[in-house]
This record gives structure tokens, sequence and C-alpha cells, in this order.
């Protein structure tokens, strides 16, 4: 006792208890003894009050923890009990391939079936979007597959998409329907030049409204197909229209577009309008239509293919790299109260299209369907051997007349200007 009583280095040792006269007394240190007095005790500290408790179940990553986890896939029954099952090893394959799809060689001779089902994995995960791996990945399956990537692109006010995805856009190939309208691209965008490349070639449907093009960029865009023979020469649609720097001069280059059946040059800077009507009807075969033709429908070129939500990938991540910050409720607030109207944001729209639109007269033209001559001769054989000899020569003429004229056609076209030259020299 007088050892806890004397000691001032050592710890208290708590409340102390004595007995006297059949009463329980607590014993606490005073300055000069000890003194008795009946007290409340104090809290009883198991711990000192910095000391904390943390619980760590699992400190692995949280990479480690997925791989763990994705390898099953977890399912409630009707009763509300959890239940799993281990996945497939095919699944697991093809989810680890996905993931490192930027390092595949090559997948020239793998099989289709197995390829789409990759495809959907890595555009799952969204590895097309990411900058430098997205490019390279998307090569690969564009290399192999062409056309069952995408068949149709739809790229219609999406300028935000060209400028920052251009080099993936330009890795697709044997595409039959592009629709470039309303981005702007000029006569020098690299786009404009990539039409012209063999890998495009397959195009048949190429859009081209409201781009800022003028003579120049049309005589580019028609030089492989006019001096090589090559380009774009399976096109059979062509939009022109709500370009006013393309005059007389530029529609001239359209004439070596002999599969052209459908044309429209509506809102550009023509003069004589019935002059180049007539041009277009003798060199090309097309007649202006009186009534707004349906396959200058926008709705009729959509992004079709494998990579049909790659794009809506890219808009959505280029738009919410620009997306401005909205006013404050407050600001809006006090807008209200001075009296001062807020800014409103209006949707980018093509001004020379809603003219285009309003206009009365379209300058659309398409090719009259030649009916099959040869259906009338077969019938009029049965009737008699003589009359089908005579029909015969009768249409043998002609076509020697159309040989000698398709022969002085092909002399008046071999004559290349010195300007052809240069972009001749420049491919």
């Amino acid at each position: 006792m007088s050892y806890y009583l004397n000691s001032e280095n050592h710890l208290d040792p708590g409340p102390i208890y004595v007995r006297e006269n059949g009463q329980l007394h607590m014993v606490n240190l005073a300055l000069d003894g000890v003194r008795n007095s009946l007290q409340k005790p104090r809290p009883f500290r198991l711990f000192p009050k910095g000391f904390s408790v943390e619980l760590c179940m699992n400190r692995e990553d949280d990479t480690t923890q997925k791989e763990k986890t994705d390898h099953f896939i977890f399912t409630y029954t009707r009763e509300g009990n959890l239940r799993y099952s281990a996945k497939s090893l095919f699944s697991l394959v093809l989810g680890f391939i996905s993931d490192n799809v930027d390092h595949i060689d090559s997948l020239i001779g793998f099989p289709e079936q197995i390829a789409e089902k990759l495809f959907s994995a890595a555009e799952a995960r969204q590895k097309f979007t990411e900058p430098g791996t997205g490019l390279r990945a998307l090569q690969k399956f564009t290399e192999a597959y062409g056309s069952l990537v995408l068949c149709s692109l739809c790229l219609r006010n999406r300028y935000l998409v060209i400028s920052e995805k251009l080099e993936e856009i330009k890795s697709f190939r044997e595409l039959t329907c592009l629709d470039l309208s309303c981005c702007k691209l000029g006569d020098e965008h690299e786009l404009l030049e990539h039409l012209t490349n063999e890998a495009l070639s397959s195009v048949t449907q190429l859009h081209l409204k409201d781009n800022c093009l003028s003579d120049a960029g049309v005589r580019k865009m028609t030089a492989p197909v006019r001096v090589m023979k090559r380009g774009l020469e399976n096109l059979t649609l062509l939009d022109l229209s709500c370009n006013p720097e393309i005059t007389d001069a530029g529609i001239g280059y359209l004439f070596s577009f002999r599969k052209l059946n459908c044309l429209d040059i509506s809102g550009t800077g023509l003069k004589d309008i019935k002059a180049i009507k007539h041009k277009l009807q003798t060199h090309i075969g097309l007649v202006h239509s009186k009534v707004p033709l349906k396959e200058f429908d926008h709705s009729n070129c959509k992004t079709e293919g494998w990579a049909d939500q790659i794009v809506l990938q890219w808009e959505r991540v280029t738009s919410e790299a620009v997306k401005p910050r909205e006013p404050s409720e407050p600001r809006k607030a006090a807008q209200h109260f001075y009296g001062k109207r807020t800014r409103t944001e209006t949707p980018v729209k093509c001004p020379l299209a809603d003219t285009h639109m309003n206009s009365s007269e379209k300058l659309q033209f398409y090719k009259e369907q030649v009916p099959d001559c040869h259906g009338p001769l077969l019938k009029h054989e049965a009737v008699s051997s003589q009359e089908s000899k005579k029909s015969k020569r009768a249409f043998e003429e002609p076509e020697k007349e159309q040989g000698n004229s398709s022969q002085s056609s092909k002399q008046k076209y071999v004559c290349l200007a010195v300007e052809d030259w240069d972009l001749l020299n420049s491919y």
C-alpha cells in the first residue's frame, strides 16, 4: 500500500477500494496523504485514445480481384439464393484476347464467326476508342475482313469525329456507301484525297453535300478516273448539292463517271443550267427529274457492319472532350432578375441545306432505264425467221455507228491537259 502511495513514477493502478466499518470506501492519492471519499468511478479504458482498429480483409489489387471474379457467372435463383457457375474456356480465352487485341499479328485466314465475337468483345471493352492501340486493333480487322467490319459509313455533320479519328476512318476498306454531308471538308482536306484511293474504289454512293467544295476539289476527286481509269469508277450516286463554289466548269469533270445513275447539283453556282442539262444527257444519259428523288434521302445511308457502334463511341468521346460548361442555377437566377437573356446554343445546321430544301427547283438527275430489245426479237423469231434476220441487220447498223461514236469519244478523252498531267505526276 505504501509502495503505491510513495511511488511517483509508477503508473496509476486505478481505483483502490477499502472496506471499513462495513462500508466500502475508495482510496485516492492526494498531495499530502490519503483522502477517503466516495466518488463515482471513472470509465476504464482498455486502449489509449490514439488507438484505432482497421479491418483489412483483402489487400490485393483490383486487377487480381477482377481476374478471380471474372471467371464465374453469378446468378440468383427463384428462392433468392446466390448461385455461381464457372465460365467456359472459350469465353475466358475470348476475353483475354480482346483485352490484348492490339498485340495480334494478323487475322487473315481466321474464321469469320469467331472474329465477329472477338470484335464484339473488344468493342464492349471500348478498345477501339483508346488512342494508338485502338487504331492498331482496328487495322487488323479491316485488313482481314474488309466490308464485314463496315460496309456503309454515315458521318453526316460529325466533323469533330473526322478531325479526331481521321486515321481510324481511313482504315476502313471496301465501303459501298459514304455520307460526308455537312462536314465542311474543303478542297484540301486529307479525307477528300483519300477518296481517290484504291481502298475506296468499291464506293457506289457518295454524299458530299455542303462541304465547301469548288471546281478544284471536283477536279482533284475525278483525276484518277479521268487519267488512270481508277478510283471512284464504280460510283452510281453522287450528291454535290449546297456547294456554291462549283460552277459549270466543275460539272464537266463529272462526265468521266460513266456508271453514274443519280446526280444532285442543287444549290451550286451554275450559270447556264440549260446547257448543263443537255451535256449531262448527251454524255452520261442523265435526265432532269421534276420530282425529288428518293435515292438522295439521307436515311438510306446508315452505318452498317460490325463497327456500327464504334462510331457512336467515338462521337460520345469527342463530344465529352469539347462539351461546354453549363451555367449554374444562381447565374440563371441573377440573369432573370436583371432582365438579361440567357445564351442558348442552337444546334449546328447546314444553312445552305435549309435553303436547298425550301427552293422550288432541284437539280436532280437520273438515268432512264433502257428497255430490253432482245425480248421482242425472240418472239418475232418464233413468228418468222426472215423478219428476224431483217431486224438483226437493222440492229447491226446502229451498233456500228455506236462503235464509231465510242471510238471518237475515246479519242476525245485521251487528250489530257497540262493540269491533268500535273495531277497524274502527283499520284
